[in-house]
């Protein structure tokens, strides 16, 4: 069973592109009223649309967002009562033919009292109805010129324990909202991203041997990519998803591995005799950032592909068992408590490659598989607790963070 104990220690890891600034230094963000004028759904489901709308608008930072309820009709003149606003949103949902699902978003200069942006959204499965909202704020967003949050848009892959020695793999929007699982039966654990159009993913299946599979999720088919003893992990995929970095250990002690996805092999990139493993591209692909006991406990260090040297990277903690890189940046997890009886306090830190830089993002409790968004400002992660999970969103440049849990269910790893 080592192989069990040191998937523990390491996740997978994902590269992306970190700006560290925080811009929002006075609150000078324009404010933002929000009203319904659905057709559609009695006032649970009117309600459960209006705080994801709401939500959205929070998670993107850059709108102060008035959170009452308010029902409308679609084309009604602004109430005076929101003049104190900059602008108002107003949308509604109407229902189509079978699982069709339309939404209509139109923007108003609170100010001048006119509407100044207005778009239309459908969907055929009504239970991918966050991503209609997801597409409306983006576009509203953009409208703005705002930074871009197309991350909102993209799939949460992630491994649910469902019952003892069974986990599956699911695909999901960032706030959970939408759940869809794709991979059942047995042990499933560390899913990956396989593209970066989200087509396919790679996972691990434990049995008597872990193997490791590729599973398309609009097809539903699979095949095996590879098989090893001991351990078998994929924890990143080259931008052009020609190479995978693995972590196995065919002799025992897991090394790193990097594979070439058309040739079928596999070159070793790392030598140590003990545990190495987590390995994610950095910057041009060419070093690899990487978790290694080499100091007597798990810490993160760097080294150039080819190249048996290797360098320590974090100086701070004594148990920093995860991480995700993105250009120059490195988000890790790091143990701040060593209590034998009850549970242990692990912080996400942000720290540059090229600087002693260094910045603490959560303050308290179980934070652990931090990922970076594809732009690289924002880190998602997972937040344990009791025996369940919740999916954590900090974004890097406004100092902010929000939280969506899975109740009922605790998260294994995630990817994004």
């Amino acid at each position: 069973m080592r192989y069990l104990i040191v998937l523990l220690m390491g996740v997978a890891l994902f590269a992306s592109d970190a700006t560290l600034e925080i811009v929002k230094s006075t609150d000078s963000r324009p404010s933002v009223a929000i009203q319904d004028a659905s057709d559609f759904g009695d006032m649970r489901i009117r309600q459960k649309f209006f705080r994801l709308v709401m939500g959205d608008l929070k998670v993107t930072a850059h709108f102060k967002v008035d959170d009452t309820y308010r029902s409308s009709s679609y084309d009604a003149m602004i109430d005076p009562l929101l003049k104190e606003n900059d602008y108002l949103l107003r949308y509604r949902f109407k229902e189509g033919e079978g699982q069709t699902l339309y939404l209509d978003m139109k923007a108003y200069d609170v100010r001048s009292s006119s509407a100044v942006y207005e778009r239309s959204y459908r969907v055929a499965n009504r239970a991918r109805y966050p991503f209609l909202i997801h597409q409306a704020v983006i576009d509203f967003n953009d409208f703005l010129q705002m930074p871009s949050v197309d991350w909102m848009k993209r799939y949460v892959v992630f491994s649910q324990y469902s019952k003892p020695k069974r986990a599956d793999i699911v695909i999901a929007d960032y706030t959970l909202t939408y759940r869809k699982k794709v991979v059942g039966g047995g042990l499933n654990i560390f899913p990956k991203w396989a593209d970066r159009k989200q087509k396919g993913i790679y996972y691990t299946k434990l049995g008597n041997r872990p193997v490791l599979y590729y599973y398309n999720i609009y097809t539903g088919k699979q095949r095996k990519v590879a098989v090893s003893d001991g351990m078998l992990v994929c924890s990143d995929v080259s931008r052009d998803g020609k190479r995978l970095l693995l972590t196995m250990a065919p002799d025992g002690q897991p090394d790193i591995y990097q594979y070439n996805v058309e040739t079928g092999v596999k070159e070793r990139l790392t030598f140590y005799p003990g545990i190495d493993v987590s390995a994610q591209y950095t910057g041009s692909e060419r070093k690899i950032v990487f978790i290694s006991d080499r100091l007597g406990y798990p810490n993160i260090f760097i080294s150039n592909i080819g190249e048996r040297a290797v360098q320590q990277l974090v100086y701070h903690g004594k148990n920093n068992n995860a991480c995700s890189a993105h250009g120059k940046y490195v988000v890790y997890t790091s143990r701040e408590s060593d209590n034998a009886f009850s549970t242990n306090t692990f912080n996400l830190y942000l720290v540059s490659t090229q600087s002693d830089y260094i910045r603490r993002l959560t303050a308290s409790g179980v934070n652990q598989f931090p990922k970076f968004s594809p732009d690289g400002e924002s880190v998602m992660y997972i937040k344990h607790y009791a025996s369940q999970s919740a999916l954590g969103i900090i974004r890097l440049n406004y100092n902010e963070g929000f939280l969506f849990p899975l109740k009922g269910h605790k998260i294994q790893s995630i990817d994004w």
